[in-house]
């Protein structure tokens, strides 16, 4: 494991904040050091600011999974580099959140392909659009519905699309060989999670999606979470999966009795746990119950 720290400065950290000030998670990670972890197989993950990353070192060329920004993409560029001299075959998006793909620019004239779910480009050009800052984007070149596959030296790589969840564009990466799976945003383990319904988020189907997953893969599957209460844990596996769906069930059953028991979405907000899901904490309890309110009321 190698640890750095980035950021020594506060200068620094408040530009930061600044570009990213409407990034949650941004906000909470600025000042973390960075770590680049193999796990089984060739492939492994990087953390430092934003969801988490990850990476496969093939025998001929490298692949990863999210870019965060534009300040720490480089250093797991680096990384990776130090394994070899190998061209960099594809940059995969989970989904279009800047924390996620805002260092998608660092990979501009190295990466050989940029791969994401058809509505994660749209919902990712619109954004960038509305921020006026398209040419500060690497944007995908590579789309799908809901499956795409690549071989890359020995490891088969095929991604998923169960439908709307944390967006209405996230996919799943599965490496084969490794039984790895990057999630995404589609679990945040133990952490309140962002549920985006501007961009076609929808609870009841995320639930429905975690079963599939739940399903798809077996108990020796690792998987790779955007993001975790503890940064120490962005990975895990069925439980945790399971854990979470029972959290997002837990949260519409709350937030529908409350409804039902004609309490206004004002009190609904002021609610500051799930009941049989204490587990979740952190920032942001308010964020699942208005969007589960908004969904339940058709809003």
């Amino acid at each position: 494991m190698e640890r750095r720290n980035f950021i020594r400065n506060s200068a620094l950290a408040m530009a930061l904040l600044s570009i990213y000030k409407t990034d949650v998670f941004a906000r909470q990670e600025v000042l973390r050091a960075y770590n680049f972890k193999a796990l089984r197989n060739d492939v492994g993950i990087f953390t430092e600011q934003g969801g988490t990353i990850g990476w496969l070192n093939s025998s001929n060329s490298f692949v990863v999974v999210d870019a965060q920004f534009p300040a720490t993409a480089p250093h797991v560029i680096e990384e990776l580099k130090k394994l070899g001299e190998k061209p960099f075959k594809y940059l995969i998006n989970t989904h279009h959140h800047g924390d996620h793909t805002a260092g998608n620019i660092s990979f501009k004239g190295l990466a050989e392909k940029v791969v994401a779910h058809q509505n994660s480009m749209i919902n990712q050009k619109r954004g960038a659009e509305k921020a006026n800052n398209l040419d500060k984007q690497l944007l995908p070149d590579t789309t799908f519905g809901t499956k795409w596959t690549a071989k890359v030296g020995k490891e088969n790589i095929k991604a998923y699309y169960y439908g709307s969840g944390h967006t209405n564009g996230d996919a799943v990466y599965h490496f084969e060989n490794a039984n790895i799976v990057h999630v995404g945003d589609l679990v945040f383990n133990r952490r309140f999670p962002y549920i985006d319904r501007e961009n076609g988020a929808h609870i009841g189907n995320w639930i429905t999606a975690l079963d599939k997953i739940l399903t798809q893969f077996d108990n020796d599957t690792l998987f790779i979470w955007g993001h975790s209460l503890d940064p120490e844990k962005v990975t895990g596996n069925k439980a945790d999966v399971k854990a979470f769906q029972n959290y997002l069930q837990n949260l519409l059953t709350l937030v529908g009795s409350e409804i039902k028991a004609g309490k206004s979405k004002e009190d609904i907000l002021k609610i500051t746990t799930i009941p049989n899901a204490p587990e979740w904490q952190g920032e942001g309890i308010q964020r699942s119950l208005n969007a589960a309110y908004d969904e339940l009321k058709g809003a």
